[in-house]
């Protein structure tokens, strides 16, 4: 039930309203006729791209151990769930307390062995087979029959190819170790740079998609996170690169002054400082 104005004004502007506060405060921005244009103009689309933006926000004060800084990148995401949640119920399909009920039954029954009467007595790994069990049948039951329904398109697509590789592996369509998932990265790299070689740029992109999906397939194997990997080596590359340009600031130099043979030099000294 809507509140009157006042009732409105008074729990958007007092402190400790908790989540009901932030309720109120998303419904009067979206209002059409007092909210701020801004709010009133978005739509699922539109904000789709800050509610994945404000994720990866969350991992990366994470990553830094900002813990502080966790703590408002946690409301920016809660933020996404609360505006999607009102848009959908200004169209009148569910609103936050129906996400919220989905999400805590959800839960409940996919933890019998918590909330039921199933053993708590087995492995972290059986729990885990039960949990796909369990997600096997939600999807069937929204009619997703194959084996890869249900895989989500805006994944980062790394991840999304090692949640297709997972899926596959499961009804037996996976290499039996890593010896296959190298061979068959020695293979792609050489057809990659035959397609560079004689076979012009279309097919070049496409090999390097498969050398990329196959290199997912190998972290798979070896239970790497290739989103975490490949940001390691994104702040390896930055803090080595912040080296040699403060080096050439020693000398009075800037990047653009330098050539490659320096920075290469420099570039080594970084790695041998981290050793």
């Amino acid at each position: 039930m809507s509140l009157g104005f006042e009732d409105s004004q008074a729990l958007c502007l007092t402190p400790g309203g908790g989540l009901p506060r932030l309720l109120e405060i998303m419904r009067r921005l979206r209002d059409p006729e007092t909210g701020c244009p801004w709010d009133i103009e978005q739509d699922f689309g539109s904000i789709a791209p800050y509610t994945i933006e404000e994720a990866y926000e969350v991992a990366d004060a994470i990553e830094r151990e900002a813990w502080d800084d966790l703590k408002g990148e946690l409301g920016d995401l809660l933020l996404q769930t609360i505006y999607h949640t009102q848009m959908s119920a200004e169209e009148g399909r569910y609103d936050f307390h129906d996400v919220a009920e989905a999400i805590a039954q959800k839960m409940v029954d996919r933890h019998p062995h918590v909330f039921g009467a199933e053993s708590r007595n087995k492995s972290a790994e059986q729990q885990t087979r039960d949990w796909e069990v369990q997600k096997a049948a939600e999807r069937e039951k929204r009619g997703e029959a194959g084996v890869l329904d249900g895989v989500a398109l805006g994944l980062p697509a790394l991840l999304r190819a090692m949640k297709l590789q997972k899926r596959a592996a499961r009804v037996g369509f996976d290499w039996p170790d890593d010896s296959h998932v190298l061979a068959k990265i020695e293979e792609e790299s050489r057809e990659l740079r035959e397609a560079r070689d004689t076979l012009g740029p279309e097919k070049t992109f496409e090999e390097f998609g498969d050398l990329l999906f196959v290199m997912a397939n190998l972290a798979r194997h070896w239970e790497i996170d290739p989103e975490a990997a490949l940001r390691a080596a994104n702040g390896k590359f930055t803090r080595r690169f912040a080296y040699i340009e403060a080096e050439l600031a020693k000398r009075g130099k800037a990047p653009t002054d330098s050539d490659l043979t320096e920075m290469d030099a420099l570039w080594d000294e970084a790695k041998l400082r981290e050793r």
